[in-house]
This record gives C-alpha cells, structure tokens and sequence, in this order.
C-alpha cells in the first residue's frame, strides 16, 4: 500500500499536465494537425480497452490509506454508503478509478479535468443572475489532465447506473453511446466558434427544456418541471427552517451527530469561546479577501451567527465540512456557506502536482475555468491550526443556491439517455474552455470509432467495479472494514 509520503513523492515525478496558453500563436489548420496526429499515435478504438494485469492496486488498500487523513468517527459512514450499491460505490471510488485510468491510452491532449465527472456531479444551479443553469457542481479533483479520463468517468457512470436501474443491455449501450456521441459532436461544434462564444455559452435551463420536450413524455416534463420548481425553494430561508432552531431569540444550528454537529459540542471544555469567535472571524476575513470586490461589499454585511460540522456526498465523507450561518440585517435574513476541505486531488498522483499550493484555491481556479457561471461567493482560505492542530486548506461557497440534482435511480431509459446527452454536452463545454477544442475535435472525428470504443470500456470498467463493490461488503463481512448505514 502505498504512504502518504510515498504518494506525495510520486506526484513530484509525474509528468505535470500543463494548460496551453500558446494555443494564438497556432492557426486552427495546424491545431487540427495535432489533433489528427494524436489519434495516429494513439487511435481512437484502443480507448476500449480495460485489461487490469496482477499487479492492480487493491482498490480497498488505495480507499484505506485515503482514509487516513479522514475524521477518524465519520470513516465507518463512508464505508456504509459506499456499500449501498455498485453506484454508490463508484461514487466514492475516484482514487481507484483514477489509478486505473493512468493505465489507459491518452491521446496527451490537456484539459482543465474536473477529475470526478460522474453524471451525479452534474446539476442545477442559479447563476447570478438568478437563471436556473446546468453545470459540472463538483470540483474537489479538478486538475489539469487528460479529457478522455473526465469522459470515460462518465460513461462508466452511466453503464453503473443503467445496471442499478435493471436497464437492459441494449438500452445501457444506447445510453452510453448517445452521450459519448453527444460530447464528441458538441465539441466538433465548439472547435469552429469563435473564442468568446464558447466562453460565454451556457447551458439554461429554459432553453434545454425546449430543445429536448419533444423528446420526453408528459410524465417526464412534468417531472422536470417539478424539479426545477423544486430547485427555486432551495434556498437559505429553506436551510434556515431545517437546520436551526431559535435559542435566545437567536437561530442555532440543531445537532443531528454524526451529520450534523454544532461546533460547541466539538470544542473541548476549556475553550476561550470569545478567542474561538476572533479566530473564526479572522478565518472569514481571509477568506474574503478571495472574493471580487463587491461580492466581498456583500459578504461584510453578514455577520457570523454559528457554525457546524456537516457530512455530504458519498465521496466527501470524511473530509471536513462545515456550513457556517451569517445573518444580515436581521434573523430572518440568513446565509449558509458550506468550508470544505480541500486536499490534494486523486488525479495528481498520476498527471502531476498542482501548480496551486492551497488546495482551496486549486479548487476554486478550477470550477471558474471550467463552469459557465459561479458561485457569487466562491472562495478559499487555509485554517493554520485546525481541532486537530493541523493546517488545512478549504474552499467555500454557498451550501444551498438554488442546487438541484436529477434523482437517478427513478430514471427510465428515455431519460437518462437525454440526461447522459445533456452531460456529455456539458463536459464538452467545460473542456473546450480550456483545452485545445480544435485538437480533440480533429482527433474525435465525425465517425462515431471514438463512442463505441468508449461504450465498449464503459461495459468493462462496470464489469470491474461490481467485483470491488463486493471485495468492499465482503471486508465489512470479514471485520477488515467497520461500516456505518446512516440512513
């Protein structure tokens, strides 16, 4: 198994992805030579090939040493999720897959990678301008790296998903191959507009409604329409009513331990409350020292209230979370921020370490290069001496702005088709914001080589991941792992 200082070690040696920022100095005939002379180097159907040797790295030895830098008690509750189903384990198994990806070929093109592009890390969101927008929301991996490892997470999600849901075998390959085909077409598309266009497009809401009614029945439009109302009432005033309770004419975070733990009764008893409050106001003061000026204008207008430790996603847990509550004007103007923390990404071992030495701020310059639009509170600040006396790197944005994800596991084979469309579409745009749109586009082509062999792979990394779901439940069973179910 491999140390930590031993990883660290590694990451140093990698050859570093770097973005090309000298992609003006090419004209688009000889950008698309690199792109056609990348696939003769590595060719487009060699993407569907999986074949582990002996020497894989055990999947549960990669997720124990992750572990180790983990809240040692909220340990077992990852391990209970990720033993639900093979999806909800492959949620929480971008290390191993990204182990197993730095196996496969690459065609050695850069993208600002998101790192976890799973189809539940894409989402609703509201823009600044208070539009409902659909985007990649989860950037805690998010590296410079190869864009075929961003889409093969990608399919590989779907085929996982498919399967849980009992799609059939043809319907999983019609999922698969139609979002496949729909980023490479997509970034067919972007190669051939201009660069501000690409920068500024976008995925709304409204407009994606339109474009794909005709092709979903009025049982699944009116679902969506109720998810995007949904989204609309996701809100702080909502946060505010379900995570606090009045104490002194004031709202304080309730305690639900192990999700939810106000920072009281994390603190030990002899705790300087009044030195603890400074310490986190000057934690807030760096922190928005990150912002643009007048979202930082905006943010000095709240004031601290409380804060608690919270648990999240599947493959977060563990980490440490915090939603801090800031009230404006009064008690019933709230805002929740969510500080995560920021640690090295799983993809640096294998592409390089980051050029950013705060992990916060590597998230950060990330989800801005690669999402349209962004949190209008999207930050970073480094804890010098967390609870455990140790420095730690965080990024912040708002715990809820009108978030909303697509729940998968009641999705038909119709909709997750037009679901998967929709990612592949996304990610496309993402990665043609940074990476050499016009290379990928050449090397993708317009026969649909590049889709099968990525449908081929898809079916074979499920295949893979069903067997280390099982090694996880089978090492629960024989006492290795101690699992938690917290719901």
């Amino acid at each position: 198994m491999m140390s930590t200082q031993t990883a660290e070690a590694a990451a140093q040696r990698a050859q570093r992805y770097q973005l090309d920022s000298g992609l003006g100095e090419l004209t688009p005939s000889e950008r698309a030579a690199r792109g056609r002379e990348a696939r003769a180097a590595v060719p487009r159907d060699s993407h569907a090939v999986f074949d582990p040797g002996p020497d894989r790295p055990d999947p549960l030895s990669l997720l124990e040493e992750q572990a180790k830098a983990r809240v040692p008690e909220l340990v077992p509750v990852r391990w209970g999720r990720m033993m639900v189903s093979a999806f909800t384990y492959y949620r929480g198994a971008a290390l191993p897959m990204a182990s197993d990806l730095a196996t496969t070929p690459v065609s050695g093109l850069a993208v600002q990678a998101c790192g976890d592009a799973h189809l539940s890390n894409f989402g609703v969101f509201g823009s600044a301008e208070r539009r409902l927008v659909f985007d990649v929301n989860d950037f805690d991996e998010t590296l410079p790296g190869p864009w075929e490892w961003d889409v093969k997470r990608l399919a590989a999600s779907l085929e996982v998903a498919g399967r849980g849901n009992r799609f059939g075998a043809k319907d999983r390959r019609e999922i698969v191959m139609a979002s496949v085909a729909r980023y490479r077409q997509a970034m067919r598309t972007f190669a051939g507009m201009t660069n501000l266009d690409v920068w500024y497009a976008r995925a709304d809401v409204d407009d994606l409604q339109a474009e794909f009614a005709s092709q979903m029945k009025k049982r699944q439009l009116k679902m969506v329409d109720k998810g995007m109302a949904k989204a609309q009432t996701r809100d702080n005033m909502q946060e505010l009513a379900k995570l606090t309770r009045v104490v002194d004419g004031r709202p304080r975070i309730i305690s639900e331990p192990p999700l939810l733990v106000p920072i009281p009764e994390l603190l030990p008893e002899q705790t300087d409350q009044e030195a603890f409050q400074a310490q986190i106001e000057d934690l807030l003061a760096k922190y928005r020292r990150t912002l643009e000026t007048d979202r930082r204008f905006l943010l000095e207008t709240f004031e601290y209230a409380d804060m608690a430790r919270k648990v999240v996603g599947v493959g977060s847990v563990g980490t440490r979370c915090w939603i801090v509550l800031m009230l404006g004007r009064n008690e019933s103007d709230p805002l929740f921020l969510q500080v995560k923390e920021a640690d090295a990404s799983v993809l640096s071992r294998y592409v390089g370490a980051s050029k950013y030495t705060n992990m916060g701020q590597r998230v950060v310059a990330g989800q801005r290069l690669m999402q349209a639009t962004s949190d209008i509170f999207l930050g970073w600040q480094r804890a010098e001496a967390g609870l455990d006396g140790k420095q730690r790197d965080f990024y912040v944005r708002q715990l809820r702005d009108w978030k909303f994800s697509m729940p998968i596991e009641i999705m038909v084979p119709r909709g997750m088709r037009i679901y998967g469309e929709l990612c592949g579409w996304t990610l496309a745009r993402a990665h043609a914001r940074s990476g050499d749109r016009i290379a990928i586009a050449a090397y993708l082509g317009s026969s649909d080589v590049f889709d099968q062999a990525i449908t081929r792979f898809a079916a074979a990394y499920a295949d893979q991941n069903e067997r280390d779901h099982q090694a996880l439940v089978d090492a629960v069973a024989s006492g290795r792992l101690t699992a938690e179910r917290d719901t």
